[in-house]
């Protein structure tokens, strides 16, 4: 698989990831992963080939690995001493008016082990996420026909009543590290990502996947000090094209 690197040194590489690719091997996945990549491509021969941090399988956007040991320690005391700035774009269900904060600890679900919870009193791992709304959206009747030219009245009814073509897209600003952490937060305020199979619901994953294949979630920017000089690293990553796309498919929502 080709890559698009955004920058890279002695010291480092910053790729842009596209949708479908896992960063670390594990045992229950088949198919070459972005460690595969950077070990036999790359040549990096360190620890799990220099990832310095993860995105979801579905999750596109920038990632940062390191080339050697020691660029790899300093980055990860980075993130985990909160120095990393990272945000993401999302697009979610509703109209969210007011930029935000959400605290909570976040777990497995005892009920699913292949997903995370907020846990309202003991469990989970501390984890917070700032937002702030950028453009509220929607999508119009003759839209809503183009997606779904098979649905009868009564489909169509439900669609309306259910407030389903109302959307957000929001700016995330992780400062916690979590697993799933800005799907499941918010989700947890009544938010979810548009085409995120795991907490959006099954019928409306199942509508949104008509126009939106994957969660809608997208790492646009990514700041950090480069471990060998200290200097500023920033980076920004345009809306991945299919996201785009779908974006496209809404108009702009002038509320009354």
């Amino acid at each position: 698989m080709k890559l698009r690197v955004v920058f890279e040194d002695q010291d480092l590489i910053v790729f842009d990831k596209p949708p479908g690719l896992i960063v670390t091997k594990s045992e229950t996945q088949d198919g070459k992963t972005l460690e595969d990549i950077l070990v036999d491509d790359y040549k990096i021969n360190i620890e799990r080939g220099g990832v310095v941090h993860r995105l979801d399988k579905d999750t596109s956007g920038l990632i940062v690995a390191a080339k050697s040991d020691l660029a790899l320690a300093n980055l990860q005391e980075q993130f985990k001493t909160r120095e990393v700035k990272k945000s993401y774009l999302a697009l979610v269900h509703g109209i969210v008016k007011n930029p935000g904060r959400i605290e909570g600890a976040i777990g497995r679900n005892p009920g699913d082990r292949e997903k995370f919870v907020v846990f309202n009193q003991e469990g989970g791992k501390e984890a917070t996420t700032e937002y702030t709304p950028l453009e509220q959206r929607i999508m119009s009747e003759e839209m809503v026909k183009t997606i779904f030219p098979d649905f009868n009245k009564i489909q169509m009814r439900k669609i309306s009543n259910s407030n389903y073509s109302l959307f957000t897209m929001v700016e995330c600003y992780p400062l916690t590290g979590r697993t799933h952490q800005i799907r499941v937060h918010l989700k947890h305020i009544g938010f979810p990502i548009v085409g995120d199979g795991k907490y959006v619901g099954r019928k409306t994953s199942r509508l949104d996947h008509r126009w939106c294949k994957r969660q809608f979630l997208h790492a646009t920017k990514l700041s950090f000090k480069h471990p060998t000089n200290g200097k500023e690293m920033r980076f920004e990553s345009l809306l991945a094209e299919d996201l785009q796309q779908a974006w496209n498919r809404l108009t702009p929502y002038l509320s009354s």
